[in-house]
């Protein structure tokens, strides 16, 4: 059985990582950076390797792109809440600086859904049961 974690390149991973803590009430469990490898790359030694975050009940890992970033729309990342006040606080979180693509609604499906992309360019699916309070 595998596990999926997903792992988010960045253009500065340390204050993406810090604004998805304070979104979805999390923090980060570590910090490798490349001047902490056997042999550092000039210049790249402050850049982080690794880093690892623990969010909304999910861990995520997070590193400085070591390329230009090109970020798709075929991929969103989807969090799935037990109550709607948390989704409507995570949504609200995420979205601040973003861009919301639909906004945090019931939807004839059931429950509630929204759909944002994250002033960082990831998009996330924001989901919960029940109404909007």
């Amino acid at each position: 059985m595998a596990k999926l974690i997903p792992f988010i390149f960045s253009e500065d991973a340390r204050a993406q990582a810090e604004f998805y803590a304070g979104a979805l009430g999390g923090e980060i469990q570590s910090v490798m950076t490349h001047g902490q490898a056997p042999e550092p790359v000039e210049g790249h030694q402050d850049k982080v390797m690794h880093l690892c975050l623990s969010a909304a009940g999910v861990t995520f890992f997070m590193a400085d792109s070591p390329d230009a970033l090109s970020r798709g729309n075929g991929l969103s990342l989807n969090l799935e809440f037990g109550t709607a006040e948390e989704g409507r606080e995570a949504f609200t979180n995420l979205s601040a600086g973003g861009r919301v693509i639909h906004e945090y609604k019931p939807v004839f499906w059931g429950g509630l859904y929204g759909w944002l992309e994250d002033r960082y360019g990831v998009r996330w699916m924001i989901s919960s049961p029940g109404e909007a309070g």
